[in-house]
């Protein structure tokens, strides 16, 4: 939905989901894990994280400031045994969206059947753990991530329109 048409509890629980949730459970761990010889902590943000999408600007804000926070995280603890890696997944067939309670436009198909390629959960779970195990601090999961990550840095306002395009259907 557009910022416009939020109701104030619904941008709430997406920041309380997306980001507090986030940060509680960093903070809730982050102690315990120094007292390991080894510690990874794997964050989830997400390919609109760093691509605006129209509809989603909270969902993205939320999923950006997840980036920043692990990124952030990452400095700080550079100099300690605790590995920090966000991950930012395009499509993934998982059915989250049927499955989390938001309302699907009519007209809008599962990740099944969009056109947009989508990444298997179980191709997801090796690009992670591959990710985790190198040590990487960016994990782009998908083709449409990895693709996305390029166009948003070379042509921006390009593949922001691109972006558009395709969410006009869900919109409308």
């Amino acid at each position: 939905m557009r910022v416009n048409d939020l109701e104030w509890d619904t941008i709430d629980r997406v920041v309380d989901v997306n980001l507090y949730g986030t940060l509680h459970m960093i903070k809730a761990y982050l102690t315990h894990l120094h007292e390991r010889p080894e510690a990874h902590i794997t964050n989830i943000s997400s390919m609109g994280g760093f691509l605006p999408v129209q509809g989603q600007a909270i969902y993205g804000a939320t999923k950006a400031a997840v980036r920043l926070l692990s990124e952030g995280l990452y400095s700080e603890l550079r100099d300690t045994d605790v590995g920090v890696s966000v991950v930012m997944p395009g499509g993934v067939s998982t059915e989250i969206t049927a499955n989390s309670g938001v309302e699907v436009p009519a007209g809008a198909g599962s990740a099944e059947e969009s056109r947009l390629p989508v990444t298997s959960p179980e191709d997801a779970a090796r690009i992670i753990v591959d990710g985790i195990v190198d040590g990487k601090l960016h994990i782009y999961v998908g083709k449409d991530s990895v693709a996305m990550n390029l166009a948003t840095r070379v042509a921006p306002k390009r593949a922001t329109h691109l972006i558009q395009r395709q969410m006009k259907a869900f919109l409308s």
